[in-house]
Order: C-alpha cells, then sequence, then structure tokens
C-alpha cells in the first residue's frame, strides 16, 4: 500500500497535461504577482488557451490509445 502513493506521484509527474496545466498556472501567477511581467493580460488568456486546447487533444489521444488497447 505505501508503493502505491509514489507510482501515482510518478504518473502525475510523467503527464504531459499536468505539465500543461502547471505552465499555464505559472504564466497567470507570475502575471498576477510580477508588475514588469512583459506579457499583456490577453497575451496570457490566449496562452491559457493554447493550453486547454493541449490538454484536450493529450486526453482525446489518451482515451483513443485506451480503446485500442
Amino acid at each position: 500500500m505505501k508503493n502505491i502513493l509514489p507510482a501515482k506521484l510518478l504518473l502525475v509527474f510523467r503527464s504531459r497535461k499536468f505539465w500543461a496545466a502547471f505552465i499555464g498556472t505559472l504564466f497567470v501567477l507570475l502575471d498576477e504577482l510580477v508588475p514588469a511581467f512583459p506579457l499583456d493580460a490577453e497575451q496570457v488568456t490566449n496562452i491559457i488557451y493554447m493550453s486547454v486546447a493541449y490538454i484536450i487533444g493529450v486526453a482525446i489521444d489518451d482515451g483513443k490509445q485506451i480503446l485500442k488497447g
């Protein structure tokens, strides 16, 4: 039972969806917390839209791989 948690965490950290969400969140936090952040709000919003589209695309691809076996 103790080995399940590290194995699941390893799967999360190897996930492309996790890293896309992490980077998107990082851009939002940087935009809010760093006054001299070089991107404006519209550019950060476009990065978030692109991250969401990527996550959905990867999820669809993962679903197809599971259905194939």
